[in-house]
């Protein structure tokens, strides 16, 4: 009873200590951009650009003003892993629709394959709002088939907030099937996806070589590039160990320019699949997959998510940025809890 009382206070602190900051939006007049502006400063921009697979978030920067996410294939950096053109910003899809691969698609898929790949687009904002403790953003979108027949439509809010230390994102997704009974096939590449500046990579001298659903192959290479980042879970799981395990929630953590950062996922109870699998790699790879549960099990548990016309799932996500300061396990339980009673 006492750790816990302890555990309380030490929350109930660290909360009160936290001064939320201002939120504001600037669209682009092309239509394709918005800046989301934390204190004024830059956090991230949405972008949703037809040359996309997908929309995204990118860059991903702290409250001190250090990127955390990996610039390729959008900016070039002295130093960075150029592999898997597809992991760009922060991003939701999946590997395994109707047969269709969300997650691979990218420019580097030749034109006689794209057919087997799916695209995320028809992107509309519909509201940005300001807020003096938190800002919002939301969008629609079609899940579609080359041919521009629409399997999924998507409904994103995403909520900004922040403090002297801290950036985050609230993601809330529902997607819904349109004409067809729509299928996703438990696989490995899914579904909250994130990549990572290389100092936030593990460090591994192992190269590995990693294929898509259609075969095609990509080789990673050892690390050289003064990655210090490690994982951890709620579920103690540390570093490597991390990977194809269930928890809660995930941290990485590292150091960027003498400067202790760090990226937290959360999961949400109300999520299929709760506690997710996480698809945490040591070259930058940062995903939560809640639907891969025969690939992650080894065959011992199976979803298989079916969705009829006209039925929805939603799938709720948290991410937190700190500078400064790694967040404790007390933080980061009580970022859950929070999180946990938003609808």
């Amino acid at each position: 009873m006492k750790k816990y009382l302890i555990l309380a206070l030490l929350s109930g602190c660290l909360q009160v200590n936290a001064q939320t900051k201002n939120v504001g939006f600037i669209p682009y007049k092309d239509g394709n951009k918005i800046d989301v502006l934390i204190d004024g400063r830059h956090f991230s921009s949405f972008l949703y650009s037809s040359q996309l697979e997908k929309p995204i978030l990118y860059p991903l920067n702290t409250a001190s003003g250090l990127t955390i996410t990996r610039g390729f294939p959008l900016e070039t950096r002295d130093q960075e892993r150029t592999d898997h053109p597809h992991h760009v910003g922060l991003w939701l899809n999946y590997e395994s629709v109707n047969g269709l691969d969300f997650w691979n698609n990218s420019y580097n898929i030749p034109a006689e394959k794209k057919s087997k790949y799916g695209w995320i687009r028809s992107v509309e904002v519909l509201q940005t709002k300001d807020g003096a403790k938190e800002g919002k953003l939301v969008y629609t979108a079609n899940w579609e088939r080359q041919d521009q027949h629409v399997l999924l439509k998507e409904r994103t809010t995403l909520i900004f907030s922040g403090t002297a230390h801290t950036r985050t994102v609230d993601r809330i997704t529902t997607l819904t099937a349109v004409k067809d009974t729509v299928y996703f096939k438990d696989v490995k590449d899914g579904m909250l996806g994130l990549r990572v500046t290389k100092e936030l990579e593990l460090p591994s001298n192992q190269v590995a070589e990693f294929s898509d659903s259609q075969g095609n192959r990509t080789k990673v290479s050892a690390s050289t590039n003064g990655a210090n980042g490690d994982y951890l879970t709620s579920a103690g799981k540390k570093g490597n160990e991390a990977w194809g395990t269930r928890a809660d929630w995930c941290l990485l953590s590292g150091v960027k320019d003498g400067q202790e950062i760090s990226v937290a996922m959360i999961d949400h109870p109300k999520n299929p699949g709760y506690p997710t699998y996480w698809h945490a790699r040591d070259y930058g790879l940062f995903a939560a997959n809640p639907l891969g549960q025969e690939v992650f099990s080894k065959g011992k548990e199976s979803l298989n998510l079916r969705l009829l016309p006209g039925t929805s799932v939603t799938f709720r996500y948290r991410i937190l940025l700190t500078s400064s300061e790694k967040p404790g396990i007390v933080t980061l339980q009580q970022q859950a809890l929070e999180f946990s009673k938003k609808k």
